[in-house]
Order: structure tokens, then sequence, then C-alpha cells
């Protein structure tokens, strides 16, 4: 797929019939809206360094529109800067800023609507309601982009990346920070997010709705209001993630609720409220990831089914597992935990008897808060001890049956 869009470029930049438009102070063409309206389609237009008032240059035809030494394309906090609805458009090296805010026309820094084979790359987005928004486009390739916003309430700041309605879009080596939420999907299919950096956005590093087929690897979500929300989709690959420093009151590193068929694999919850809340998730596989020094590393509600978790590394985290039920349809098996206080008397790296991840006093928390002000007492300890011999509320199959004497190395 990328070849594809190289050789597209390559066609932009060397065909014949093709035309470089100039636009600066030095040039014939002043504005960049002028030289975009010169330019015809299969035309590059380059923009000179420079400081550039735009009332919403709209884009209608295929162009290269490329900035040289980051031109500034400022919205005068009123209108959006850049509107593309032309297929095959790339835009490449401004700096777009203070576009202007409306919760009812989702005002952005550079909005694509109804478009293919769109390139929004090497661009700063400062100061802007939303930052890059994707409407019903297909195969748009949005890179290495760096998106700043400095707002301080959710109502007055909108998405850094958003997608609405699209297929086979690909969002990487990103960085977003200061937004509502730094990615946003919504109904996006085939789509991938790889490399980016999210971090400090007010709500969600990354929000699903209703995606499906989606990926998200390698990336990075920090110190986030609320972690990352997958919501009400399926077939979603989240892989080689780092989840860190969520922390706050219903904070976590993921929230799953209704997620169906999925992975979850190779991801780091480092330093989360909760490493994971799950709610209504059903056939989703859990390994190799590391759950460490969080609040909880995991809160499995008793709405989930046939969730398999092995291989997985908790470490340091105040409470492993949580549920509010006693039914428990999901398998638990040969994971390290390093609460586990067992023995191995045949030295095959797997414990000789069970180990149970659900202490009492998380049960005790879970259906009665308050009494967290009793962590690390006498109390919760000898609580937690008795329960190990003799247990009676904690979850009787939520068990690992073979648990792992040595952390994996992950």
């Amino acid at each position: 797929m990328r070849l594809s869009i190289l050789i597209v470029l390559l066609f932009f930049y060397s065909g014949a019939s093709a035309t470089i438009i100039h636009a600066g102070a030095e040039q014939k063409y002043k504005s960049v809206t002028a030289a975009v309206e010169a330019a015809s389609s299969g035309d590059t237009v380059l923009v000179d360094a420079g400081y550039y008032r735009e009332k919403k240059l709209e884009i209608k035809k295929t162009i290269v529109l490329k900035g040289i030494n980051y031109p500034v394309l400022d919205g005068q906090n009123k209108y959006e800067v850049i509107y593309v609805k032309a297929n095959g458009v790339v835009i490449d090296g401004f700096r777009v800023i203070n576009s202007g805010i409306s919760s009812i026309d989702d005002i952005s820094g550079i909005k694509v609507v109804d478009s293919k084979n769109i390139i929004i790359r090497n661009n700063i987005l400062e100061n802007n309601f939303f930052g890059i928004q994707i409407q019903n486009g297909i195969n748009c390739f949005i890179e290495n982009n760096k998106l700043k916003a400095n707002s301080k309430e959710e109502q007055q700041s909108g998405n850094g990346i958003h997608c609405w309605k699209s297929d086979s879009v690909k969002i990487i080596g990103n960085t977003i920070s200061g937004h509502r939420d730094g990615i946003y999907f919504e109904f996006v299919t085939n789509s991938i997010i790889k490399r980016n950096n999210s971090q400090k956005n007010l709500r969600y590093g990354l929000h699903f709705m209703f995606s499906n087929n989606d990926s998200y690897v390698e990336n990075i979500f920090m110190n986030n209001g609320a972690g990352v929300s997958v919501m009400y989709s399926h077939h979603v690959n989240m892989q080689q993630n780092i989840f860190q420093e969520n922390w706050g009151d219903g904070s976590y590193g993921i929230l799953l609720k209704e997620i169906t068929d999925s992975k979850i694999m190779n991801n780091r919850f480092i330093k989360n409220t909760i490493g994971i809340f799950m709610e209504g998730v059903s056939r989703v596989a859990m390994s190799n990831n590391i759950f460490q020094q969080n609040g909880w590393g995991m809160k499995i509600q008793a709405s989930c089914m046939d969730i398999v978790i092995k291989q997985n590394n908790f470490i340091g985290n105040t409470f492993d597992v949580s549920t509010n039920g006693s039914l428990v349809l999901n398998k638990f098996d040969g994971n390290y935990w390093d609460k586990y206080e067992g023995y191995d008397l045949d030295k095959n790296k797997i414990g000789d008897v069970p180990f149970r991840p659900v202490s009492l006093y998380s049960v005790i928390i879970e259906k009665n808060p308050p009494a967290v002000i009793l962590f690390r007492s006498f109390i919760t300890t000898l609580l937690d001890k008795t329960e190990k011999v003799l247990p009676s509320l904690t979850p009787e199959n939520l068990i690992d049956n073979i648990p792992n004497m040595k952390p994996f190395k992950l």
C-alpha cells in the first residue's frame, strides 16, 4: 500500500504535465489560497516560509501542498484552517495554528471530507479545536505530525486526530498532547495506529467506538485523564503498547467495554490506577503482558467470559486481580505472580499449589470502597492469610492452577 502511495507521489513530482506553483511574499501568488486556486489537478504548490492568515483554505483538486521551512497557516481563532474534499491530496511541512472553536461544526486545523488516498505528514498543529479530522475517508495516511492544544476543559477542546466512518486509515509516528482525546475512532475499520505518543490529554489517549478489525501497536499512552478506552468493537489487535501513569478516580490503562474476539499481547501497564478494566468482554486472548506497580493490575467484571489470561507478569501491584462476582468464566493459567508464596519441589519452574490472585481485602473494597483506609493494617493481612488457608468469600474458580515461579522475560 505504501508503495502505491509513493508511486502516486513520484507521478506528482515528475509528471510531464504537472506544474510547480510558488506562494510567498516574493512570489506571484502572495497567499496560499490564491496559489491553490491557480493550480490544476496534479500540480504542486510550494509555499515559502512565512506567516499566512487563511480563511478556510479549501482544496478541491488533486494537488501536493508542500511547505518550505514550516510556513505558518493561521486560522485567527475564527476559521477552519485547511479543508480538503478531493482525492490524492498531500499536505506536507506546515505549521497550522489557531483554528476557531465550535461544538456544532467541529472546526479543525486540517479537515478531510469524503476523500481517498490523502497524505498528511510532517506538520505541526498548535492551538486547534480538532487537530486533524477525517470524515468518510479511505486509505488516508497521517504520519509524523505534532499536535498540541492547551485547553483546560473537555468542552473547549476537540480531539487531536479524529476519524469517523473511515476505512484503511494509517496513523503512524505522531505526537499528540493537550486535546480532549489524543486519537478518536468511530465507525473506523481495517486501520492501524502505530508508534504514536499520546500524552497529557484531558480524557483518553485513545478512544475507540464501534470500530472493528483495527490494530494499535507500539504506542505510548502516558499521563492521560483516563487512559485508553476501547468500546463496542470486535477484532481489535492491541500489542506492544505502553500504558503508564494514567492516575485518578475512574482512570485506567485500558477500559474495555463490550469487546469481543480481540488480542491484548506484549503490552506494559505501569503505574496506572487500574491496568485493565473489563466489562462485557468475551473471547479475548491476553498474554505476555506486564502489570507493574498499578493500584489494580486488572479488574474483570462478572459479565466477562472466555478470556484466556496466560504468561503475564504481575509485579508490585497493590491488588493483582479484582472482580465483582463469584461466577468466573475465564481462564487464568501459567502467569507469574510476585505475591505467590508456594513452592516447587519437583523443580519444573511451576508452582506445586495453585494461586488465588483475588485477595479477601480486594473483595471487601469492591463492595465497600471506604474500607481502603485499612490498607496495610494488621487486620487486613490477617484476613488475607486466613482466606488463603480457608477460602470462603473469594471466587472459587478464579485461580491460576500452574503459576510460574519466575517472571517471564518479556
